[in-house]
């Protein structure tokens, strides 16, 4: 089935899944949305982002597209519920749990540290996930304000993008964290200062590859899998588009072509 697979985010964060799912799932076609008009989140209401989501779905639908990727962490959170009943004829998943099962897997009963947004981590919505996986695991969250500025002006790899990581890495290995989740779809532009500042006994999760898997297992689960003929990629926005045209190829690891502005 060539349909496409919809991805949404507020911005630019989001093509780290978007990514993600084009290495794993290289015959799939994608749909990217950057809500770039209403971003960032952070500053919005819960009922807002639900709002925004909605309107974001309803569009990707109108596309034609398969299945819908919330590749929103704090969407996730707040809004994956209303979208799934919404539009039930497709599957819709978010990032979270997929990230949250991998963690519990990886920290062995440790602590597991989430390194997100204000908001992100406000929600509470690791805690809720990994609390129904095993309720015996300590969650240690971590607000990270500096990270996605530093991302969106091009310093992933800078000595500032690695102190950052130091300042908010420090907290959570204080409380014997096994394992610390990359609770923003930004911070996998960040994987190796985190890691540096985490130590290699440290297993960094990354909920945006694991929701790439967790979207093939759909796929096939349904028969609704890519053959790969014709596969062009299509990127929409509905704001400013400059952005996502400068650091979507770095980000996304190939030229995305042109942008189309849409008001929702």
């Amino acid at each position: 089935m060539n349909s496409p697979i919809g991805v949404f985010d507020s911005g630019l964060g989001g093509l780290s899944v978007a990514s993600r799912i084009l290495q794993l799932l290289p015959n799939e076609r994608i749909i990217y949305f950057a809500d770039t008009a209403h971003v960032p989140y952070g500053e919005r209401s819960f009922d807002e982002i639900r709002k925004f989501s909605r309107n974001i779905v309803d569009f990707l639908v109108s596309k034609g597209v398969k299945a819908v990727v919330v590749a929103c962490n704090l969407s996730s959170a707040v809004a994956l519920d209303t979208v799934a009943q919404a539009f039930r004829q497709i599957p819709i998943i978010g990032v979270i749990k997929p990230g949250s099962k991998a963690a519990v897997a990886a920290a062995n009963g440790y602590p597991i540290g989430v390194l997100g947004t204000t908001g992100a981590i406000k929600s509470g919505a690791y805690e809720s996930a990994i609390a129904e996986l095993d309720p015996s695991i300590k969650v240690v969250g971590q607000a990270c304000p500096k990270f996605v500025p530093l991302v969106e002006s091009g310093k992933s790899d800078s000595d500032e993008a690695l102190a950052a990581a130091y300042e908010y890495v420090a907290p959570l290995l204080a409380e014997g964290c096994g394992a610390i989740v990359l609770g923003c779809t930004h911070y996998p532009f960040l994987r190796k200062s985190i890691q540096t500042a985490a130590g290699l006994d440290v297993t960094i999760v990354d909920p945006a590859q694991e929701t790439a898997i967790a979207l093939g297992n759909i796929l096939m689960k349904y028969n609704i899998e890519g053959d790969g003929a014709d596969v062009v990629h299509e990127f929409y926005a509905s704001g400013d588009w400059a952005g996502l045209v400068a650091f979507g190829s770095k980000f996304v690891g190939r030229d995305i072509g042109s942008v189309t502005r849409v008001s929702i």
